[in-house]
């Protein structure tokens, strides 16, 4: 076995992988080719790989993830956002095999200590009367759960969302995520309406001091005190209001505090403010979505939603809040829980107890690694070192993000937002894995890089993956 103690993966223009002392064990799974066929014969055609050849992996460490064959890789992308203390923390591995040793399923029609403990320990870190949690086991169903909730608490039915938003895919979900390409051709759920995406690079409307982060986009602005992108996209919102729903019998409103699958998209900096404000107006609830953005991934605060200075009615989370364990939840204030009184509610294996064991060990890693304050130095480290390469690379349309949730959009490079050929993304997609960095790939076109790492990551790291998408840019384009 080769050791990695002192290795270093050399490329021709010098581009070296940060040193990493541990040694994966040796692979005895399926061969690559048998993956592939069962992969085309017994599993969901829906399901994608990514990259032109799928990778097939096999053993994760912090940052670091391993193939089939011992290759590393670091890791950007974080399982979708998912791993966010670091693959296979050793913390995470001892509270799971104490846990399942102990007590591994009792449904939450028992009392058992861990999800009492968890309630407490996760309520914490909410604002205001956030008081009340519902544990769930993924993104789609805390916010199908939270459609339920708005609904049945207001006694109002119809709820807003973003074009271009993501919110999941359960059936009902699904007409809640405005875009196309999650859309099956079936009759959607009725109540659903869209507010113009307030998209300062790709949008309407949009200036160079928009945006709650540390890079800008290349428009100009000829704003005052006010952002007059943002007040041009809430006169949009309130329209859609004025011409689809009935006078103070809105249900919700729903938000990313940053786009994630839509490609890392930001708004203007007074925008959900007022959209917060609005949805009041017409009698509803603001539910943030924290499924991507929570869990200090934003660096200065622990929610995304505390850049906007609102404090929602219903938070959703899911992903990064059990480092890649099915976990998910919804949180709201005690007057707003009550609405699922009305009738029974029941989920067989939410906050159960492995879930839940999972769960107070993120919470408390995220604090002993300080890893919000490391998302905040390393995330503004690499947005201002991409910032950088926007200005050398001209198919870089687009740098943007807060903390370690970062977008990077490719265009044609001509001066226009036309997005980069799908051809040549799938290229320079390709050749930065080559070299060793998986990202993400997300937007509608399919064009901005998804940089959300494990939050542990070092600036070494940044380093890294700069040096690897400057090389494959270079190859390339």
């Amino acid at each position: 076995m080769l050791s990695f103690r002192n290795f270093f993966r050399c490329y021709s223009k010098g581009v070296r992988m940060p040193v990493c002392d541990f040694i994966p064990k040796k692979y005895q799974g399926l061969h690559y080719d048998d993956l592939l066929k069962t992969r085309k014969g017994r599993l969901s055609p829906a399901l994608t790989t990514y990259y032109s050849k799928p990778l097939a992996l096999h053993q994760g460490h912090k940052q670091w993830l391993f193939d089939v064959d011992g290759r590393r890789y670091l890791d950007m992308f974080g399982g979708i956002c998912t791993v966010s203390v670091g693959h296979c923390h050793p913390k995470i591995t001892e509270v799971v095999t104490e846990q399942l040793s102990t007590l591994g399923h009792v449904s939450n029609i028992y009392l058992h200590t861990k999800i009492h403990e968890y309630a407490e320990k996760l309520t914490a870190k909410l604002p205001g009367e956030l008081k009340v949690v519902y544990f769930v086991n993924s993104g789609s169903e805390a916010n199908d759960l939270a459609i339920l909730l708005a609904r049945a608490y207001t006694g109002n039915f119809d709820i807003i969302s973003f074009r271009n938003a993501y919110h999941g895919l359960t059936c009902q979900v699904m007409s809640l995520t405005a875009t196309s390409v999650y859309r099956y051709p079936v009759p959607q759920s009725p109540g659903f309406y869209y507010a113009m995406n307030p998209d300062v690079y790709r949008g309407i409307w949009g200036g160079g001091a928009c945006r709650d982060s540390p890079v800008q986009t290349t428009r100009t602005c000829s704003c005052g005190s006010q952002c007059i992108a943002g007040i041009n996209y809430l006169k949009q919102l309130e329209e859609v209001y004025q011409y689809n729903i009935p006078k103070g019998r809105a249900a919700a409103f729903f938000a990313e505090s940053i786009q994630g699958v839509g490609g890392t998209v930001q708004y203007p900096k007074n925008y959900i403010k007022g959209a917060f404000d609005l949805i009041k107006s017409y009698g509803g609830l603001y539910v943030a979505d924290e499924v991507q953005s929570g869990f200090g991934r934003t660096g200065e605060h622990f929610w995304g939603f505390e850049m906007h200075g609102v404090v929602p009615d219903v938070v959703t989370m899911a992903k990064g809040i059990g480092n890649g364990f099915p976990l998910a939840a919804v949180v709201t204030t005690p007057e707003i829980a009550k609405a699922l009184t009305k009738a029974q509610h029941f989920n067989t294996y939410g906050g159960n107890p492995i879930a839940s064991a999972v769960g107070i060990a993120v919470l408390e890693i995220l604090e002993d690694d300080d890893l919000q304050e490391n998302s905040k130095q390393v995330g503004t480290y690499l947005l201002l070192e991409l910032e950088k390469l926007r200005q050398r690379f001209s198919v870089i349309g687009d740098v943007r993000g807060k903390g370690l949730m970062i977008g990077v959009e490719m265009v044609t490079g001509d001066g226009s937002t036309t997005p980069l050929d799908p051809g040549l993304m799938l290229k320079f997609w390709d050749r930065c894995r080559d070299l060793g960095v998986l990202l993400g790939k997300g937007g509608y076109f399919g064009n901005v890089l998804r940089i959300k790492p494990p939050m542990c990551v070092t600036k070494h790291d940044a380093d890294f993956t700069i040096a690897v998408i400057a090389q494959a840019l270079e190859e390339i384009f």
